[in-house]
């Protein structure tokens, strides 16, 4: 565990649960990415404006650190191309099929008690957690 980072993580963590606090308090909203980008390309009405600010918030908070750092995180990506498009195609499937991802269940779902993200979230762990086993261990 040597990248192992508390206090980042620790800060990280208070930051996500307090935008998702925000959001839900003065929007009605869940922070859940899946369900606001699925919004956004479906157009819908009036919740074009607060969908394209979060998403443009988020990827201004990546230049921002890219910015206070000196350059991106660097990234060893250990997969093929379509390897990854694959991947990518499989998360969107997840997605639609769980009603939701990991930050709209597993943060929004959760701190609400909802009974639907609690059971989400654990098969999300636990398929992430068999994938890691396949593709570590028996690949």
């Amino acid at each position: 565990m040597e990248n192992f980072t508390p206090i980042s993580g620790l800060i990280g963590g208070l930051l996500i649960g307090l935008s998702t606090t925000l959001m839900i308090l003065f929007n009605g909203k869940i922070a859940g990415i899946s369900g606001i980008v699925g919004g956004l390309l479906a157009r819908k009405g009036s919740e074009v404006g607060w969908r394209a600010v979060f998403v443009v918030g988020l990827l201004l908070g990546a230049f921002l650190y890219m910015l206070a750092t000196g350059g991106p995180i660097p990234v060893n990506l250990q997969a093929s191309l379509p390897v990854m498009v694959a991947a990518g195609l499989l998360v969107g499937f997840g997605t639609r099929l769980g009603s939701g991802c990991t930050s709209g269940h597993g943060i929004s779902g959760i701190a609400r008690f909802s009974k639907r993200s609690i059971v989400a979230t654990v098969v999300f762990v636990g398929m992430a957690m068999i994938t890691v086993f396949v593709t570590h261990q028996v690949l």
